[in-house]
């Protein structure tokens, strides 16, 4: 007899836990958790940047019942309060995941691990979403970012001389 979905998904993220790292649900490449990757909670691949559903309502939580795979989409800035003039200022580059079971987005910080060359992938590739996907994250308040802020994005990862590889 097999235990039940929840103790054998307990049973697996209990032994991860005490591992220090997961199973890609992508690629299949073991993943290690660090206090050096910018970020609380490891919660994605940083080889193919794919992540797995486990956090229901925030993140660490591990309660979602989903377990599938989240494909990344896209990119977006965090929305980081306001300048001193009262404009908007532009936080840190986010990944955009998309549940391959159940469709749930979610928005998920960039560990400093992370291969640029796979975040640029999943830019490209973003600006070919369809216009049905860009008003669905709108209507969750994500605004992907557009082929005209990808200087932004190289500076962030590549500094301000990084203007020459556009």
């Amino acid at each position: 007899m097999n235990p039940p979905k929840d103790k054998k998904r307990e049973k697996t993220l209990q032994k991860e836990k005490g591992q220090g790292c997961f199973r890609c649900c992508h690629c299949g490449r073991e993943v290690s958790f660090s206090k050096d990757i910018g970020t609380a909670h490891r919660n994605h691949c940083p080889f193919c940047l794919w992540s797995k559903h486990v956090d229901e309502k925030k993140p660490g939580d591990r309660q979602a019942q989903c377990q599938s795979g989240m494909k990344p989409i896209g990119l977006a800035f965090k929305q980081a309060g306001k300048d001193k003039y009262g404009r908007p200022r532009q936080g840190e580059i986010m990944l955009i995941h998309k549940c391959t079971g159940c469709g749930k987005i979610s928005l998920n910080r960039i560990a400093a691990d992370d291969n640029e060359k796979e975040i640029l992938k999943v830019f490209e590739e973003s600006q070919n979403l369809s216009q049905r996907q860009k008003n669905q994250l709108q209507e969750q308040g994500i605004q992907i970012i557009s082929s005209q802020e990808k200087s932004k994005i190289l500076i962030q990862f590549f500094g301000k001389d990084s203007q020459t590889l556009i």
